[in-house]
């Protein structure tokens, strides 16, 4: 289920944005508060305790340090693509070879916790479901060809289930996981937190955000 399923969640929301091509950006925008709220309370309520139980909590704490850095460096490549911002240029319709570059090396380095029956497992498929929609469109937005499409979002695809393949050859090297893990930890934290604060027009917190994340919430302790 780990290496199958977000490989299928990215080309069950490529099928169905390149089906419907929805305009209605209010219901993205909340889908993504959702994921965000969601991933960000998996790594609460459980990613955080299970590395802080197994190690030395400053070297923990560097590790995740270097994942929000990791990240932030992958955002400066993408744009922001990783948490719902696509920005077409208007004077070529080119895909940016940086952005595919990034958010395959983020989808990656998703995939390196998962878990069979975990909550994050849960969460990053909601999280790819949300994105890999919001990236199709933008696909479309870019009159990009069906063909040329379908091999980019494969590529995708199979990044997540890729990174949980190679760390399957790493569990012999316990301290190595765990600095992975750490890692990842701080890529998820920025990038559920800035999906949080940037994902409704002019960051601003309205009753239907407010209730999609406590939402998030509420079903993320359920999993948990």
């Amino acid at each position: 289920m780990v290496l199958i399923a977000p490989f299928l969640a990215v080309l069950l929301s490529f099928f169905i944005a390149n089906s419907l091509k929805p305009k209605n950006k209010n219901i993205i925008a909340l889908s993504l508060s959702f994921s965000g709220a969601f991933l960000l309370s998996i790594i609460i309520f459980e990613l955080l305790p299970k590395v802080y139980e197994s190690a030395d909590y400053k070297t923990i704490g560097l590790f995740i340090a270097l994942g929000i850095l990791l990240q932030i460096i992958l955002e400066f490549l993408s744009k922001g693509a990783e948490h719902g911002h696509f920005h077409l240029d208007k004077k070529s319709n080119s895909i940016p070879v940086l952005l595919w570059i990034s958010l395959s090396i983020h989808a990656f380095v998703e995939g390196i916790p998962l878990e069979s029956d975990s909550g994050l497992l849960y969460a990053i498929l909601i999280h790819k479901l949300v994105i890999a929609f919001i990236l199709s469109m933008f696909l479309i937005d870019s009159q990009t060809s069906f063909v040329k499409s379908i091999c980019l979002i494969t590529v995708f695809a199979l990044m997540t289930p890729l990174g949980s393949f190679t760390m399957e050859y790493l569990n012999a090297f316990p301290q190595l996981v765990l600095a992975l893990n750490s890692l990842v930890i701080g890529v998820l934290l920025h990038i559920s937190t800035v999906i949080l604060f940037e994902s409704s027009d002019g960051h601003k917190f309205n009753i239907k955000k407010i209730l999609v994340i406590a939402l998030g919430i509420t079903i993320a302790y359920l999993f948990a």
